[in-house]
């Protein structure tokens, strides 16, 4: 299989954490959900388990508690962040933008809340190195989470990755459901994007973070 290079590097470089241009209005079926979804679970996971499980939130009144449960773990921090950071800088548009978001959660057509099977804390107290079991639980459900992202880019829809309501996760698994021994990963707010003509970020040359060997030893 011969791959269009052109078009997967722009799909790769162009997949935006999105916020602002998230339409609230347009209704995301569930068929192209499940098609993204589909491909999402091609991913790679840890033993090949598969222990991965999503949860699509539509209903209002669970999507407006989840909201709650975010602005109480960091809305006021966002926003007093956003204030502070309001000098045109890219960490100020970013701030405004998750501030954005953060105040307008429940607006969004639909939530995806990724799942793990396990509890780190449940690896941990059975005597596992913390780092090496963070990176195997979270290892086999973000990278999914990516693929599920890549997904809706090509098919018009937009999301960003967020984590905020996971200071809060016991009470969202108390609204949602979600037994014991799952782990939430994020919350994915899911939408048709407001335009498709998103660039590529402004990144450092990776010649610049990238070594050979040994850190800090340049690679060119």
């Amino acid at each position: 299989m011969e791959f269009d290079h052109a078009q997967t590097d722009a799909l790769l470089s162009t997949t935006r954490a999105v916020r602002k241009r998230l339409d609230f209005e347009r209704e995301v079926p569930d068929d192209v959900l499940l098609e993204c979804l589909q491909l999402a679970v091609q991913a790679p996971t840890g033993s090949n388990r598969q222990g991965w499980r999503w949860l699509v939130i539509r209903d209002a009144e669970k999507k407006a508690a989840l909201a709650d449960l975010y602005r109480q773990a960091g809305g006021e921090y966002l926003a007093a962040a956003a204030a502070d950071a309001a000098d045109g800088s890219q960490t100020g548009r970013v701030l405004d933008s998750a501030n954005f978001l953060a105040q307008n959660l429940e607006n969004v057509p639909v939530f995806v809340i990724p799942m793990i099977i396990g509890r780190l804390d449940d690896a941990v107290e059975q005597g596992a190195n913390i780092t090496n079991a963070a990176a195997g639980l979270m290892g086999s459900i973000i990278p999914a989470m990516w693929s599920f992202q890549l997904a809706l880019r090509s098919r018009g829809l937009g999301s960003c990755y967020t984590t905020l309501h996971l200071g809060l996760e016991k009470q969202a698994a108390d609204i949602l459901g979600i037994p014991d021994h799952m782990s939430q990963a994020g919350l994915l707010p899911v939408a048709y994007t407001k335009g498709t003509d998103f660039k590529p970020a402004k990144r450092p040359p990776v010649s610049e973070i990238t070594y050979l060997d040994s850190y800090k030893n340049p690679i060119v």
